[in-house]
């Protein structure tokens, strides 16, 4: 199998547009700032883990993505639908990521890469009931259909839906994603 590419959904920084949960206690340019420190993270680990890596953006934004980061990112667009039916899209094999886990790290994304070796699929439980990675040695559409996203089912319904297929993922460490401020309190220099 070739090496799985690295995906990175993101969004632009733009006050109320991202982490709007957040924007109760950070106001929207508190919320906008911090989401551009952590996609500057994820987009340094992404760099730093040696895999191929995209920007996965929405709203053809993509030349503002390479002010921000470098002509030489590359940054695609994330296509039409739901969040589902956006990664869908992504070609496998493919290791899929959002912008908001802090403690993402190369060598985490190295390991979820060298598990799809032998696993069809990896995932990274989040520990709000999600994941903050998925990853896919081939395409598997089931995963992302008719998904209730950004509830704490979203794991559990698709180890259920492995399961049926008799499809034994490997499983990455439980990590936190920073959607609230009670989440943003234990990350204080992401402030």
């Amino acid at each position: 199998m070739n090496a799985p590419r690295l995906s990175v959904f993101a969004r632009l920084p733009v006050p109320g547009k991202v982490k709007t949960r957040l924007i109760p206690a950070l106001g929207e340019e508190g919320a906008a700032r911090l989401y551009a420190r952590l996609l500057a993270h994820t987009v340094e680990v992404a760099k730093a883990s040696g895999l191929e890596f995209e920007l996965r953006v929405t709203g053809g934004e993509e030349a503002a993505f390479h002010e921000l980061f470098g002509g030489d990112v590359s940054v695609v667009n994330q296509g039409e639908g739901d969040l589902g039916a956006r990664m869908a899209g992504v070609p496998a094999p493919c290791l899929i990521i959002g912008s908001d886990c802090p403690a993402i790290s190369v060598p985490l994304l190295q390991a979820a890469a060298g598990a799809l070796a032998d696993r069809k699929v990896v995932l990274g439980p989040a520990n709000d009931g999600g994941y903050y990675l998925v990853g896919l040695a081939e395409p598997m559409p089931f995963l992302f259909e008719a998904m209730e996203w950004s509830t704490p089912q979203v794991l559990s319904q698709t180890l259920a839906r492995l399961a049926e297929r008799r499809i034994g993922p490997a499983i990455l460490p439980e990590l936190a994603d920073i959607d609230t401020a009670e989440d943003l309190a234990a990350w204080p220099e992401f402030e």
